[in-house]
């Protein structure tokens, strides 16, 4: 097995351009094209992982937050992070992290988190705008089914719940082929009219080059005809955070108490009770804060994140139960979903979890 053909399967489902800004999503050591025996799943890259991966003999680590997060300028051993690279160079291990693309990932870390909280019409609970784009294209009428399937599968035409989706118009197409041109219908130097379909379908912009290359494989004419443009429309299918509802209602107490122990908190902090019932919840793993306007205005009678600071926990005003279940502890089950991928495609490939605890803050 190649590294490719693992990082493909994750990238999949979270494309490295659905990463903020500020992040290092994909390979921090190592080359795409090596052979591996084995993965090591953990949520962060320590010396005692990299420990762990040396005694598994295990190729390839894939971790959720980076190793690397800026430039290195040495590698004297001064840090942790340096020591990490040097042994993982020395020892040929290759790293690589999927982070930020995959808390904004359908099916990421926070809709997982949410389905593991027992939650149901899972929603993002802010879904990102402007990543859409509409293509319009012409096509002959005998061929417009074909294009249309290709195109889809393509990952075109999905609207919410939705696939397949397409405005189709007729219409009659014009023109006329030089002594260059090869047409596949018409003449040389003759004006051509032909019965076409206009289609109109929408895809998100990671998927532009898999798109157009379905629609110029699949399209009989020589030169096609074809329109992109850019939408406003918020994607439902890629943001961050979510929202769903609990099957049925609880007090805020047994509420706290079941998630501390779904997500095996050694403590949580919340703000204060509002004495009301819970039943529509947002969520998002790690640090969250700054979504709590987002899950007010959602409605959201709890909100469950971490990293929280001293006067965030003021700023539900009574309206919402704002909750603080740790870093590591929502962000967790990402291996799990690592894992979920990857047995899926290779269910024959051997990828372990790592038995060390990363979670760098203690309780008394």
């Amino acid at each position: 097995m190649k590294i490719k053909d693992i990082i493909s399967v994750i990238e999949e489902l979270a494309p490295v351009s659905f990463q903020e800004s500020y992040d290092n999503t994909g390979m921090q050591i190592g080359n795409n094209d090596k052979e591996i025996n084995s993965v090591l799943l953990t949520l962060d890259v320590t010396e005692d992982t990299i420990n762990e991966a040396i005694a598994n003999k295990n190729d390839l680590i894939i971790s959720h937050h980076p190793l690397i997060f800026s430039g290195i300028k040495k590698l004297s051993g001064r840090n942790s992070t340096e020591r990490i690279v040097i042994k993982a160079i020395k020892n040929d291990i290759a790293i690589y992290s999927c982070h930020t693309n995959i808390d904004s990932a359908w099916n990421g870390v926070n809709v997982k988190l949410a389905e593991i909280l027992g939650l149901h019409n899972v929603k993002i609970l802010k879904p990102i705008s402007g990543n859409l784009k509409k293509l319009i294209t012409f096509v002959p009428t005998e061929h417009a089914e074909k294009l249309r399937t290709s195109l889809f599968e393509a990952g075109a035409g999905n609207i919410g719940n939705y696939d397949s989706c397409s405005y189709n118009t007729e219409g009659k197409g014009t023109y006329r082929a030089n002594e260059n041109a090869n047409p596949f219908i018409g003449a040389i130097n003759e004006y051509h009219t032909e019965n076409e379909i206009r289609i109109e379908t929408i895809f998100p912009s990671y998927l532009k080059s898999k798109v157009i290359s379905a629609l110029l494989s699949n399209h009989p004419y020589e030169e096609v005809a074809y329109d992109i443009y850019s939408l406003d429309n918020s994607y439902k299918k890629q943001g961050i955070g979510a929202i769903g509802t609990l099957e049925k209602e609880m007090n805020e107490e047994d509420f706290l108490k079941s998630i501390k122990n779904i997500l095996n908190c050694k403590q949580i902090k919340h703000s204060a009770l509002t004495e009301k019932k819970i039943k529509k919840v947002a969520v998002c793993g790690g640090s969250g804060s700054f979504l709590i306007s987002d899950a007010l205005s959602s409605g959201a009678d709890a909100f469950i994140t971490a990293d929280l600071k001293y006067h965030q926990f003021q700023e539900p005003d009574n309206k919402m139960l704002l909750i603080d279940a740790g870093h590591f502890e929502t962000e967790y089950h990402t291996l799990q979903i690592f894992y979920e991928l990857l047995n899926k495609k290779f269910p024959t490939f051997a990828i372990y979890f790592s038995k060390v605890s990363t979670n760098p803050v203690n309780y008394l």
